[in-house]
């Protein structure tokens, strides 16, 4: 029987939330061009961020269900993992969950790394399939 943490971190990632309205409403697809060259600028520095070669359990849940994997590599703003069901594409949301090694995070009991993050990336290769994440919401669960 496990109890969750009630003083459980919560955070965000990747710059990601609710934007301030105030502005008026898109009158020119010139101001669309320049937001998605902004956007594809966010995802360049993403990717810049140093990635770490961890492999670590990771639980995922999507619209195709649910699956288990290991991390390929981890940065401070997303994660890339490895899948057998392919479907998940670009923009999909999903969740998952990253298990801590106790030994490693130094705790009696492992932590678990709750995740909500978009996909990013999807590729194939050498016959594997690979799904890079942007993670827009954590939360620490000390069990």
């Amino acid at each position: 029987m496990s109890t969750k943490d009630s003083s459980a971190e919560t955070g965000s990632a990747g710059g990601s939330g609710n934007k301030a309205s105030g502005q008026p409403e898109r009158e020119s697809g010139k101001t669309e061009a320049a937001e998605t060259k902004a956007g594809r600028g966010r995802y360049s520095e993403m990717q810049s961020a140093v990635r770490f070669p961890i492999h670590l359990p990771i639980s995922v849940k999507s619209k195709s269900g649910e699956s288990r994997s290991e991390t390929q590599n981890i940065s401070a703003n997303g994660v890339l993992f490895q899948v057998v069901d392919s479907d998940m594409p670009v923009g999909s949301m999903i969740d998952f969950t990253i298990s801590l090694p106790a030994a490693i995070v130094g705790a009696e009991a492992d932590v678990r790394l709750d995740c909500k993050g978009r996909v990013v990336r999807n590729f194939e290769e050498s016959g594997r399939h690979g799904v890079g994440v942007v993670i827009d919401e954590y939360r620490f669960d000390r069990r």
